[in-house]
């Protein structure tokens, strides 16, 4: 081989070690679900569990690749993705890289730790308060930024968009590690995944379904790095004593999940199964949903045809409350237009069994509290001794950081 090729072939090698080490620990798209060749799922499941390689292994597995790349030599060497896997594990001792699948179905794969993340959604903000995070969080939504009361160590950061449009040259500007929002909902790729480097990963993640928030949770302190025993205690402490007091009843009452600003006396949006959210919650307590099964995720139906399924119990979704009020006048009003709705002879009427709750409880990671609301409304004898006020402070003080008496602020219920 001439100088000038061996020259150029070490400069080759050279520059390529330095650009394969920066790129290995810069995070991937979760969108892709990269980790490592899916073509070789034996190397996958191997380097998933592998020790942490020596500095050796790493420049010889970097050497290699850089070898079979540009000098056309015919080494075994490993591939880009592989490489990245490699000397993740090496920088930090076998921590990272990790791959998580979310309740979603999605695989998530960071390589280095989520240091600075942008959170689009209050929901998210708050899991990842509950966990002790909040230092970590460098941007956000207008919705989290609304939340004086609720988020006061976070509202005044820097805003780059709504939970469900982004401004992508804000949030780049924050140079963020990570960007969390909803699975479904919220900005699409073509506003994220499309738009951003391959240096911040993507999390898809709800918490804002019952069924799903304690698995997400897990996930999130896989992702995070962070202790999720806590929460996890306190979650099955109170979820885990209402579904074995629901599992010995014989009977359910019958439930109509009103949306309680709707102002209508002849039509009534509700919830079906498909909504998820307070529809869960509804059988989680121990109700009987009546809209269940309806064919869309939020209905609209004729009261005649609430009249006809005769509910033993209403309970009105509002958003009237919460932590950044102390009226309850918004509240009162619901409740007063739905006790004066046309349904004569239903017993949730007459015996006077309609509640309000405000959507911050029934949703996130504090929907145990909803949870607790609802059991006790839907089997008040069953749950005498429950107190859903008392759980409420307990999640407050446990896991949101912020002064607050529920007995003394916010409103949350209606009648309480």
């Amino acid at each position: 081989m001439a100088m000038h090729d061996m020259e150029r072939a070490t400069c080759f090698l050279a520059i390529g070690l330095v650009v394969l080490i920066a790129t290995a620990l810069n995070p991937v798209p979760c969108s892709c679900s990269t980790a490592i060749s899916s073509s070789n799922p034996e190397l996958q499941m191997g380097m998933q569990h592998m020790p942490v390689p020596s500095r050796g292994e790493v420049i010889d597995a970097i050497t290699a690749y850089m070898r079979a790349t540009y000098l056309s030599e015919d080494v075994a060497h490993m591939n880009k993705s592989e490489l990245r896997w490699l000397v993740s594990a090496y920088v930090y001792h076998g921590r990272y890289p990790r791959t998580v699948l979310t309740p979603a179905g999605v695989n998530i794969t960071i390589y280095k730790p989520l240091e600075r993340i942008v959170v689009l959604n209050t929901d998210v903000a708050e899991a990842i308060r509950a966990l002790g995070a909040a230092n970590r969080i460098i941007g956000i939504s207008d919705t989290v930024a609304r939340k004086r009361v609720f988020f006061p160590e976070l509202c005044d950061r820097p805003v780059v968009g709504t939970w469900k449009e982004v401004d992508t040259e804000a949030l780049l500007a924050l140079n963020p590690d990570a960007v969390f929002t909803y699975v479904k909902v919220g900005p699409g790729p073509e506003y994220l995944e499309d738009k951003l480097p391959p240096s911040i990963s993507v999390i898809r993640m709800d918490f804002y379904k019952p069924e799903s928030t304690r698995e997400e949770m897990l996930k999130l302190g896989e992702l995070l790095d962070l202790n999720t025993s806590a929460y996890i205690n306190w979650h099955d402490r109170y979820v885990e004593m209402i579904e074995e007091r629901i599992s010995e009843l014989k009977e359910r009452p019958k439930v109509f999940l009103d949306n309680s600003g709707v102002a209508s006396t002849t039509e009534r949006k509700t919830y079906s199964n498909k909504s998820g959210g307070i529809s869960t919650l509804c059988e989680l307590a121990g109700g009987e949903n009546v809209a269940s099964e309806l064919e869309v995720a939020y209905p609209a139906v004729e009261v005649e045809w609430v009249m006809e399924k005769s509910p033993d119990v209403i309970i009105g979704l509002s958003r009237k409350g919460g932590y950044e009020t102390d009226d309850a006048s918004g509240m009162k009003d619901e409740y007063r237009r739905i006790m004066e709705l046309p349904l004569k002879g239903v017993p949730a009427i007459y015996e006077e069994r309609v509640h309000l709750i405000d959507g911050s409880l029934p949703f996130g990671p504090g929907y145990p509290v909803g949870l607790a609301y609802m059991a006790k409304w839907l089997h008040p004898d069953e749950f005498a001794d429950l107190d859903p006020q008392a759980i409420h402070q307990e999640y407050i003080d446990e896991f949101c950081g912020i002064d607050f008496d529920v007995k003394r602020q916010g409103v949350f219920v209606y009648p309480e």
